[in-house]
């Protein structure tokens, strides 16, 4: 009898605790979720410091110089160093950093373009800006930046940081890599001409750009260096880049009059998507059909698959929704992308930035909608990131004239990227910790709810 007794209560003790696993296991999953989405918290409040001259302006006006200087030189626009220079420094909150770094990146890119729009391809007879290349990416880099830009309103902090880290590291490297492998054959070449010389009898050995993408293309005997911008512009794809900036434009001026999460509002957004798909769905099948050719990679520059070009556009999204989420250029991404294809170290960066001053621009009209920055502040900051880039492009090419290694390009790119994940990834982590500390909300934002303040 006491055996027979004792089987179901211990059945009824497994029970028990079987409910109480599940509960506690129910507890812990409904933390998670609490911490994480709170629709009636928020832990942003916008922090403006006052626009006076002392050692905060003077610091920081150095660092974003350097920062301008370095980024328009690798294509990537220098966020990642404008954004912990005006957080620390300056005394801006994350989330308003990221809005002016924005106004940065597109007068830097701005003014990098226009130094650009003269130049010729390094060993090609065409324009160093690949104008079929930024048709490819720049409609789907405008639609990532609208993403990003909403992410940026939703996401914590700390979600920007572990992402920012991941995909900094990994681009920093790969580019480093990629810099490695050029500075060799450029040693090679370099090498080679040494050798020619002394069997002619020469002194001087000039400089003769790496032809890291055409493969066997001939260069030609007469090419000039420096034409009219009106000779070096291809002005078809040009107005498609700005029918796609001004339908963007257009859509969110419009979506300014309507309220958050209505219907019009939902309707305007999505309606980014089939002008952006259009443009470069119009240029991936001009490409696989054989129509048009990504020319800066010369011979290679004929054969694509569809998987491929597939890949590519997503890349495009991917890259601008990291650029509006972190305040970045798109060209972090893109700049290392650009290289794996085989484009030369030049018309990556001239491309990337080119990409980037469409991108960046209706970034900062966003922001400035959303009421995300101080202008006479931003207006500053702009006007010494414009002044830094066009330096520093100046500045780099000389150089590269005088070593004959644009390997240097890619160096800058490597090492601009990898500062970036260090700054920006330390500032995150320290205001993770304080947050942690004061016990705040770190959950997702209700972009529905959010007020420009």
């Amino acid at each position: 009898m006491a055996s027979a007794d004792r089987g179901p209560k211990s059945e009824a003790l497994g029970d028990d605790v079987s409910v109480e696993e599940e509960m506690g296991a129910s507890d812990y999953l409904l933390k998670v979720v609490n911490f994480l989405w709170q629709p009636s918290e928020s832990s942003y409040q916008h922090v403006w410091p006052p626009m006076r001259f002392g050692w905060k302006i003077i610091v920081g006006s150095i660092i974003g110089f350097f920062g301008a200087a370095f980024g328009s030189v690798g294509g990537v626009g220098g966020g990642g160093i404008f954004v912990p220079m005006l957080t620390l420094v300056v005394g801006f909150d994350p989330k308003s950093s990221t809005a002016i770094s924005k106004c940065m990146i597109m007068g830097a890119a701005g003014s990098t373009v226009y130094y650009n729009l003269k130049l010729r391809h390094p060993t090609l007879d065409m324009p160093i800006i690949d104008y079929d290349l930024a048709l490819l990416f720049q409609p789907m880099l405008m639609l990532g930046i609208s993403i990003g830009v909403a992410f940026n309103v939703m996401f914590a902090d700390w979600m920007v940081t572990v992402l920012l880290i991941l995909l900094f590291l990994g681009t920093s490297s790969k580019a480093f890599m990629k810099g490695v492998e050029t500075w060799k054959k450029e040693t090679l070449m370099k090498k080679e001409a040494a050798k020619r010389a002394d069997t002619n009898g020469s002194e001087e050995i000039e400089y003769k750009a790496l032809p890291t993408g055409p493969g066997n293309a001939k260069e030609p005997k007469t090419r000039q260096l420096e034409v009219t911008i009106l000779q070096n512009v291809c002005w078809k794809e040009l107005g498609l880049l700005m029918f796609v900036w001004m339908a963007f434009l257009a859509l969110q001026i419009v979506k300014e009059y309507t309220s958050n999460c209505s219907k019009s509002y939902w309707i305007l957004n999505l309606l980014q998507i089939p002008v952006s798909v259009g443009v470069t769905a119009y240029e991936a099948v001009s490409l696989y059909r054989g129509k048009r050719v990504i020319a800066s990679k010369g011979d290679q520059g004929t054969n694509w698959r569809v998987l491929q070009l597939v890949l590519y556009c997503a890349t495009g999204i991917l890259a601008g929704t990291v650029g509006g989420l972190l305040g970045l250029g798109g060209g972090f991404i893109l700049g290392p992308l650009f290289l794996e294809l085989g484009i030369p170290p030049q018309v990556s960066s001239a491309t990337a930035t080119f990409a980037m001053t469409f991108s960046s621009s209706m970034s900062v009209v966003e922001y400035y909608l959303l009421k995300r920055f101080p202008v006479p502040y931003a207006a500053y900051f702009v006007a010494v990131a414009t002044v830094a880039a066009f330096i520093g492009q100046h500045a780099v090419r000389k150089l590269i004239n005088i070593l004959g290694r644009a390997s240097l390009i890619i160096f800058i790119l490597a090492f601009t990227i990898f500062v970036s994940a260090i700054s920006l990834g330390g500032v995150g982590i320290s205001n993770m910790i304080q947050k942690i500390q004061r016990h705040e909300y770190m959950g997702f934002e209700t972009l529905c709810k959010y007020k420009a303040s």
